[in-house]
């Protein structure tokens, strides 16, 4: 009976496939490139159903400030840019984990408008495997204006 349900335990988990790194890479890069044309509706299609969207900064006092807001609320303030507005998010790098059915990818950023640097730090992306893709289910971030370029 321990063979058996021994087999069973090893069979199941190797019917979950490891995904590999590049895949989640390739979800943040989409999501940037729809982020830039303000695309909400490509947006959409890479995040799970029950996304959370946190930064974390200084408030004008100085101390630690975590807020929190809708996944709604930012496409609407993407879509509302006027096109008189030039942003740009610029990914410096990307540090990608993979454990199975989940994911993590680190991204340090400087954040442009009108071409001027508007502030720096890091995005942080959780991703769930989800119906045979990477769907991301939570994003933090950090903003600062101090030691940017």
């Amino acid at each position: 009976m321990k063979r058996i349900i021994t087999l069973v335990f090893i069979i199941s988990f190797s019917c979950v496939k490891a995904q590999e790194p590049e895949q989640a890479k390739e979800v943040v890069i989409a999501f940037f490139n729809a982020f830039h044309q303000q695309d909400t509706l490509a947006m959409k299609e890479l995040v799970y159903d029950s996304i959370k969207m946190q930064s974390i900064g200084l408030s004008k006092s100085g101390s630690v400030k975590l807020s929190t807001s809708s996944f709604d609320s930012f496409l609407k303030s993407i879509a509302g840019i006027p096109d008189t507005v030039n942003f740009e998010e610029r990914i410096l790098d990307y540090k990608v984990r993979v454990d199975v059915l989940m994911a993590n990818v680190w991204t340090p950023y400087e954040f442009y408008i009108n071409n001027e640097i508007s502030h720096c730090g890091v995005n942080n992306f959780q991703m769930i495997w989800d119906d045979n893709t990477w769907k991301i289910f939570y994003i933090v971030d950090t903003r600062h204006q101090e030691g940017c370029k």
